[in-house]
């Protein structure tokens, strides 16, 4: 298709003649390049893209173990929140978080070699993380808590007795052995202390109390949150925080003692405000009566 640039009917080659003399320079729609063409770059630009997201705010993982069960199973796809850290965000209790292994937790298990392929979909996202070496848990206590377990629990937090439905049917939420299930810790700042919903089955904080840890993970470790599981699509759910984590007087441990510090400290000085304000009332009184009176 041709478009004439000439000008007009009543211009240069209105008669219908051709060349130079009749229709001027005429131009070429320029036509669209092959799809075949543009692949290549449509496929750096996804591959840029899923790269982008991976690293800064969504990445996939894989579940290989019964340790999350009945919330996660072998073979889920659950989608991780990489972003929030970036802005500060910290993990809470109840959340599902991925963590890089803190001290050996993953020494004893087996690692699949993934192909080539494989790798570069996982490099770039596209497909669950190739890396064997994360872990997925539940936060139940963070720096300032205190996390105990007698007999078999219920699990505590600050005193409180935490319902947890999550845990896997028939398990309890506690385990009553001697190789870490009994345990009363106090979280230190910037650590957290997980454990699997599959509580018999699950070597979590509870049995790696002699690392260098002590079975804490350091907040540093955590790559992000779990937020839904994808795939696939009969299992599909998001990974909220369970409501037994919004119970009143959880945070007391934590916030009281500075509370109770704060009243502490403000008591004498209103006492003393209160002796200065009587004092100058007192003078004022005083003055007036000298003089006679106020008029």
């Amino acid at each position: 298709m041709e478009t004439d640039v000439s000008g007009g009917p009543d211009g240069p080659g209105a008669d219908g003649g051709d060349g130079a003399g009749d229709g001027g320079a005429k131009k070429k729609q320029k036509q669209p390049r092959s799809f075949w063409k543009e692949l290549p770059l449509l496929v750096v630009i996804a591959l840029v893209l899923a790269l982008v997201i991976k690293t800064f705010l969504v990445q996939a993982f894989s579940i290989p173990s019964a340790s999350m069960e009945n919330t996660l199973r072998i073979g889920d796809r659950v989608l991780v929140d990489k972003l929030t850290p970036w802005f500060g965000a910290k993990p809470e209790r109840g959340d599902v978080v991925v963590f890089h292994d803190p001290d050996g937790w993953l020494r004893d298990e087996p690692t699949p070699a993934p192909n080539a392929v494989q790798r570069v979909l996982s490099w770039v996202g596209l497909m669950p993380s190739a890396n064997e070496k994360d872990l997925i848990k539940r936060v139940v206590a963070v720096g300032g808590d205190t996390v105990e377990c007698k007999g078999s629990g219920p699990l505590k937090v600050n005193g409180k007795a935490l319902n947890e439905p999550y845990v896997y049917p028939g398990n309890t939420p506690c385990s009553d052995d001697n190789a870490g299930g009994i345990f009363k810790v106090k979280v230190p700042k910037g650590k957290l202390w997980v454990m699997g919903d599959h509580r018999q089955d699950s070597a979590d904080s509870r049995y790696h109390q002699n690392d260098k840890n002590h079975g804490f993970v350091p907040v540093d470790n955590v790559v992000g949150r779990a937020i839904v599981v994808a795939w696939p699509p009969t299992h599909w759910s998001t990974l909220s925080v369970p409501d037994t984590y919004d119970q009143p007087g959880i945070n007391a441990a934590a916030g009281v003692a500075p509370g109770a510090l704060g009243v502490a400290g403000a008591v004498p000085l209103v006492l003393w405000r209160r002796r200065r304000l009587t004092r100058r009332l007192t003078e004022g009184n005083t003055r007036v009566s000298a003089t006679g009176g106020a008029r």
